[in-house]
């Protein structure tokens, strides 16, 4: 019998009524004749509504009480999803992250899974139960409760899916699959049949929200295949694995895109070895992440550093930078936060010429000009000012036909 490691999202279990609906789903895939564990995460807004009663209580939230107090959300899910279960005349079991024992660092908030013990669910799985664990949380060796992070569901299933050795790990949420970019930016994005783990951990990395970035890390690591498919209207999905010689591959998979992106240049500065750091490690040292730099030499030996980092980051990068012009006494800071950071995403990239050309080209066309570029062996990133974001998106949609399949070759 093939096991398969099911997750249901918070908008997938908002209500009771459509626990009952995910419950509808295991059972017909228990009819098919397959072996089910079920992650689910809190129903929707109850992680926002527990984390505003934390700060009521205290203004700066004790991390391991807030751990403690946010996971109780996943543990009211498991529990009605497994009632709704043995209504229907399933057996059932429900697993809080530290009955399952899926033991964790000690970084509360943001705890990684170093280990998990399958024994009780392969002992459920044997009985004919479907396994309900609540996604998001561990515990540590001491026995304190810990949380994932946000989309740390997702975590826990490709996690369980990798110890259990699932056939699949399939993440029912509340879009059918990964689109060639947001359906919303541009109508006739096409839902992918199948991408890479290299192509969708671009994509989640440069502002695709379907999957969380570790998740798609941890899939990758341990070869475990990921279905993305919708709750709510059936379909294929959208299959995640490695690339193989069956594989269609197209020039372009998809175009990613961020809005939450500042740029910070500082003028003026010394050309000498170490100014990289001088600038960037007190930046490093509040916690800042930086993601494109560009640096420009000028002829009168000075250099130009651009850098690019979340624009919630954005004042308090500006005041650091200021801080470190005048010790290096540059000439001055130029910023804005008004910029988007746009990608093309394939890996049919690695073998042909003229991608960022054509790329530049359509921007160009478009008269949209182009701010910084970082590019990788699968992606081209440019930075363009945010009222282009959504002309950009269809004219490179457009340029390299991504609303139509690719032709078998």
């Amino acid at each position: 019998m093939a096991l398969f490691v099911h997750k249901y999202g918070g908008t997938s279990v908002g209500s009771v009524e459509r626990i009952r609906h995910v419950a509808d789903h295991v059972m017909a895939a228990r009819a098919r004749g397959e072996s089910i564990v079920v992650v689910v995460s809190a129903m929707s807004g109850e992680t926002n509504r527990l984390i505003a009663l934390a700060r009521e209580a205290q203004a700066s939230p004790d991390t391991r009480e807030l751990d403690v107090l946010l996971s109780t959300g996943e543990q009211v899910t498991i529990a009605l999803l497994a009632m709704a279960l043995i209504e229907r005349g399933c057996p059932a079991t429900s697993y809080t992250g530290s009955q399952v024992s899926i033991m964790t660092d000690t970084s509360h908030t943001k705890a990684r899974i170093m280990n998990i013990d399958t024994q009780p669910i392969l002992q459920d799985l044997q009985k004919g139960k479907v396994v309900v664990v609540a996604g998001f949380q561990g515990v540590t060796r001491a026995g304190d409760i810990t949380t994932l992070g946000r989309g740390g569901s997702d975590t826990t299933a490709v996690a369980l899916a990798a110890a259990l050795k699932a056939a699949e790990c399939l993440i029912y949420t509340d879009v059918d699959g990964v689109y060639t970019t947001d359906p919303r930016i541009e109508p006739k994005a096409r839902r992918l049949d199948r991408i890479t783990f290299e192509e969708m951990l671009e994509m989640a990395s440069l502002g695709s929200k379907v999957l969380q970035i570790r998740s798609v890390e941890f899939a990758g690591k341990y070869n475990v295949p990921l279905r993305v498919l919708s709750s709510f209207k059936p379909g294929e999905g959208t299959l995640i694995s490695y690339e193989d010689d069956s594989m269609e591959k197209p020039l372009i998979s998809g175009i990613a895109f961020n809005r939450d992106e500042a740029k910070l240049t500082i003028l003026g500065v010394p050309d000498r070895p170490g100014i990289a750091s001088r600038i960037l490690g007190p930046i490093a040292e509040a916690n800042i992440e930086v993601d494109m730099i560009v640096q420009n030499v000028a002829e009168d030996g000075t250099t130009n550093f651009t850098f690019t980092v979340n624009r919630s980051d954005y004042g308090q990068a500006l005041a650091i930078l200021e801080a470190t012009r005048q010790q290096l006494e540059a000439r001055q800071i130029e910023s804005n936060d008004g910029i988007v950071k746009v990608s093309i995403v394939g890996v049919g990239m690695r073998s042909h010429a003229g991608i960022a050309a054509k790329m530049f080209d359509t921007l160009a066309h478009e008269k949209i000009n182009i701010q910084m570029i970082s590019t990788s062996e699968i992606k081209i990133s440019v930075v363009i000012d945010e009222a282009y974001l959504e002309l950009a998106v269809r004219a490179l949609h457009e340029a390299f036909e991504l609303d139509h399949p690719p032709v078998a070759s």
